[in-house]
């Protein structure tokens, strides 16, 4: 190449070089900003603290704890309450909702043996009667009619009797046959057969057997039927008004015996495993404050409403001086286990309500007030033990006295996922913190 072609090259030379350059220098400057530029602050995010300026209790803390800080006015929104963990006497109990209904195998309706009119009614409603007191009166033309009945036939029978009498008398001096007597033996029978057909029918019309001997003897018809009380105890129910008639399908009276009662109440699904025949129930009312009432489960249902998913439950208790009436609302403890298997302060076990557990994951977690830090939650893990009612026994991860998030624990963990899917991605498995505003 001649000197004057390298003369004319040494300037695009110069050239190409200043590019080359210039491009080399953009490059490196492109990568140290990308290797010095901070990612921009999302909102409500706080940079962890560095765990070597940490102080104990962060050093002490486990590597997969999670930290929700909330303000003030976040918490006020999301309606959060805390509450500080206790044992719970009332553990291995079910509280059920009771009304006080009456023994059933102790109520009767009453109604008339016999169609007819009532004549009088002596007794009240909620009126305490004895066995056998006369609750009303009913004149019955049916009963009239029985009664003719039974006092013709009574007298048609003894016309037999005395012709059976006499004809052995003349079969014994042989003026009469054997064959007259058998005859006469026959109508005999028949005639008293009819007599004994007529007397059950006036039993079974109401009428006494001192009655029936009365009009046996010749005594005159009685065509009033009383209505007597089947057993002690109080008119529940009236429905028999002097005038009325009535027919022996029209129910008139009830009586219950209420020196023993029933609790009826609904056990919920949940609380079939907890509660057996035989559990030991205290009963209270709010019309007796202080003054509880022993009893046992008597009676589960076998049988789930499909509509409540509930079976009924019952509890037979005594009822002295009637002071439990009849549809009062009533509340059932039951007690899980035996009597004797009541549980001391020491022993109960720690619970918490279950609206403050949480499943995240595959585990059961609460929320846990940082101690000394308003607003700031510790994600901790529990093991569940049985579900009772509106409480679950927590077997390990609490202990009595720590404070945690009792209403709202659903927002609190709405927010810790979102710092565990920002910080799994951010700072890796170390703690972090969340502010929520």
């Amino acid at each position: 190449m001649t000197r004057e072609s390298r003369l004319h090259l040494r300037p695009v030379v110069v050239v190409l070089a200043a590019v080359a350059l210039m491009a080399a220098g953009a490059a490196v400057t492109y990568v140290t900003m990308r290797r010095t530029e901070t990612p921009p602050a999302r909102a409500g995010m706080v940079a962890p603290a560095n765990p070597s300026a940490a102080g104990p209790e962060s050093r002490t803390r486990p590597a997969n704890d999670v930290i929700v800080t909330l303000t003030p006015e976040a918490i006020t929104r999301a309606g959060i309450e805390v509450q500080a963990v206790s044992r719970s006497s009332a553990a291995g109990r079910v509280r059920v909702p009771g009304t006080v209904q009456p023994n059933a195998y102790r109520t009767t309706v009453v109604t008339s043996l016999v169609g007819g009119r009532i004549t009088r009614v002596p007794v009240e409603l909620g009126q305490t009667v004895r066995r056998g007191q006369t609750l009303a009166e009913v004149y019955s033309p049916e009963l009239a009619e029985v009664q003719t009945r039974f006092i013709a036939s009574r007298a048609e029978l003894d016309a037999h009797e005395r012709e059976l009498r006499r004809t052995e008398r003349l079969v014994e001096i042989g003026a009469a046959s054997r064959q007259d007597l058998e005859r006469i033996h026959a109508e005999h029978t028949t005639a008293t057969t009819t007599v004994q057909s007529h007397r059950s029918r006036l039993t079974l019309l109401g009428v006494s057997d001192g009655q029936i001997a009365k009009l046996a003897s010749g005594s005159a018809m009685t065509p009033t039927v009383s209505i007597p009380s089947p057993l002690d105890g109080v008119v529940t129910s009236r429905e028999a008004n002097q005038g009325m008639n009535v027919d022996p399908s029209a129910p008139l009276f009830t009586v219950a015996d209420l020196s023993t009662v029933w609790i009826v109440g609904d056990l919920n699904e949940r609380d079939l495993s907890h509660v057996r025949i035989g559990s030991p129930v205290i009963i209270t009312t709010a019309s007796m404050p202080g003054v509880t009432r022993e009893g046992k489960v008597s009676y589960i249902d076998p049988q789930i409403k499909a509509e409540t998913r509930t079976a009924q439950l019952r509890v037979e208790i005594s009822n002295p001086g009637q002071q439990l009436r009849l549809g009062m609302y009533v509340d059932m403890e039951i007690r899980e286990g035996p009597e004797s298997g009541v549980q001391g302060p020491q022993s109960s076990p720690v619970t918490v309500p279950r609206g403050a557990v949480q499943v995240v994951g595959h585990r059961s977690v609460v929320y846990v007030a940082v101690p000394g830090q308003a607003g700031q939650f510790s994600q901790r893990v529990i093991d569940p033990g049985q579900t009772i009612g509106d409480t679950i026994q927590v077997l390990s991860g609490l202990t009595a006295g720590d404070v945690i998030v009792t209403k709202g624990s659903f927002a609190v963990r709405s927010e810790a996922e979102k710092l565990g899917a920002r910080s799994s991605s951010r700072v890796g498995p170390a703690s972090a913190g969340l502010v929520v505003q």
